[in-house]
C-alpha cells in the first residue's frame, strides 16, 4: 500500500510538474517577420544594412522542429537579363532544415538553401527573445560580398506575427 501511495505521488508529480520546468524552446516556434538586417564588422564594429533599410522575410519554427527563411533586399525588381537574375541572387537568403536548440543557439542541418554550399552544413546562430522581438545572430564568416571588410556577422531582428 505503502509503494502504491508513492506511485501515485510520482505520476502526478510527473503529469503537473513538466510545465513548470519546460524550456524556452516554445517560446521560439511561429511566424517571425523581418524588421532589420545588419551586417557588423569585427575589426571596427561599423554595422550596415545588409538588404538596405527596409528588408523583407520571414523566419517560421514549427514544433516537429524545421525551420524556414526567405529573406529579400529592399527594391528588388522583376528581372529583364541574365545578369538582372544574377544580381537578383545577391539580395536575398531563403534555406530550410531541422534545427535543434542548446542554450541561447540553434543550430540547422540545412537540407535546401537558395546557396548550395550550405546544404548538409550546420548553420549555427544565436538567439535572443525579448517578448515578440527575437534578435538572430550570426557566427563571424568573412565577408562574400564586400571581402574589405574582412570578418562580419549578421544581426536580425524579427517580431512575431499575430
Amino acid at each position: 500500500m505503502f509503494k502504491l501511495r508513492w506511485l501515485n505521488v510520482l505520476v502526478c508529480f510527473l503529469i503537473l510538474v513538466p510545465p513548470c520546468f519546460a524550456d524556452d524552446s516554445a517560446k521560439i516556434l511561429g511566424i517571425w517577420k523581418l524588421v532589420s538586417f545588419e551586417s557588423e564588422s569585427q575589426a571596427t564594429g561599423e554595422r550596415e544594412p545588409t538588404l538596405g533599410k527596409n528588408p523583407t522575410g520571414y523566419a517560421i519554427f514549427i514544433p516537429e522542429g524545421r525551420v524556414w527563411f526567405v529573406l529579400t533586399g529592399e527594391g528588388r525588381k522583376a528581372p529583364n537579363t541574365d545578369q538582372d537574375r544574377a544580381d537578383l541572387f545577391k539580395s536575398m537568403f531563403a534555406y530550410t532544415g531541422m534545427y535543434r536548440l542548446e542554450g541561447d543557439k540553434w543550430i540547422t542541418k540545412v537540407d535546401v538553401s537558395w546557396n548550395p554550399a550550405w546544404v548538409g552544413t550546420e548553420q549555427v546562430r544565436f538567439f535572443k527573445l525579448d517578448g515578440d522581438r527575437l534578435q538572430v545572430i550570426s557566427m563571424w564568416v568573412k565577408s562574400t560580398t564586400r571581402p574589405e571588410r574582412g570578418m562580419t556577422r549578421g544581426i536580425l531582428t524579427f517580431e512575431r506575427t499575430k
